[in-house]
């Protein structure tokens, strides 16, 4: 309980601010009906219109509430309106590309940490990479790869492999680095190839950055299937929920697929901390 006392305190200092947020800027909307009605506004007025607008400038917490409990459970799961058929649209091109991501991103670590060439060429390479914006090069890709005839989840999940690989690059070559030179010192002692240096020592010293780089990774992954979906006009995905609430003004709608969005993210990120568990215990890292 001590423990949780902290963030619920946080958590509701947000919702206040939240609410106060609310009312500051939906009150232009209220003062502008009253203006034309011809009628005065009182504070009690102010609260209770601010927190019922239909399209909000910014909706109040118990909105998006509502707004995210009718997609996830007031639909049924097939239908446009849910938020379980969108999330899982995204989610299933989020999981191909975190996998091509991470396959790249390992196979490059090694690379760069066994060849002093890959070394100096590809690892600038990879960090420039990172300096382009998603959004100028998302549409590119997609048309790029449509001009070929790949549609469907495939575009999405190489933007999405492309914003995961990095972090697990950087990660990996830091663990692949981490044993010092006296412990590379006793692997040669022991007459250790090159191959059981790597999975006797190098490989399991990796395994804390990699599991690190792996939640950062598959975060990212998210946000390049999100972005990849923007550009395309997707009809389904949590981009897409995100663009037709745009369209339309459906600021509720908004929040809801960004909330879910944020929970889709934290599961995500939740599993890949219960297998680090898992593995590193297994190998004796951690008890």
């Amino acid at each position: 309980m001590r423990n949780l006392l902290p963030v619920l305190t946080v958590v509701l200092a947000i919702v206040g601010l939240w609410y106060l947020a609310a009312v500051w800027m939906n009150a232009t909307w209220v003062y502008d009906q009253a203006a034309r009605e011809g009628r005065e506004v009182f504070l009690v007025d102010l609260l209770g219109e601010t927190m019922m607008q239909e399209r909000p400038v910014l909706p109040a917490p118990h909105q998006v509430a509502k707004g995210l409990y009718d997609g996830l459970f007031g639909q049924a799961i097939t239908s446009k309106r849910s938020l379980i058929y969108h999330g899982w649209v995204t989610l299933s091109a989020t999981l191909l590309g975190f996998v091509i991501g991470s396959a790249a991103g390992i196979l490059l670590a090694v690379g760069i940490v066994y060849n002093r060439a890959m070394d100096q060429s590809v690892m600038p390479w990879a960090i420039a990479s990172q300096t382009i914006p998603i959004l100028a090069i998302a549409p590119m890709i997609i048309v790029v790869l449509n001009s070929m005839g790949v549609t469907g989840i495939v575009p999405k999940a190489i933007i999405s492999a492309y914003l995961s690989f990095f972090p697990v690059v950087v990660g990996m070559v830091k663990g692949l680095r981490s044993p010092d030179a006296m412990q590379l010192d006793l692997m040669r002692t022991y007459n250790a190839s090159g191959g059981q240096s790597f999975a006797k020592l190098r490989l399991p010293s990796s395994m804390p950055y990699l599991f690190a780089s792996l939640k950062v990774g598959v975060a990212a992954s998210l946000v390049g299937t999100i972005v990849g979906e923007l550009p395309t006009g997707a009809v389904a995905g949590l981009g897409s929920r995100l663009l037709s609430g745009s369209y339309y003004g459906q600021t509720v709608q908004i929040w809801a697929a960004l909330f879910a969005a944020a929970a889709l993210a934290a599961g995500l990120v939740a599993l890949i901390g219960l297998a680090e568990r898992v593995v590193l215990q297994r190998m004796g890292l951690v008890r």
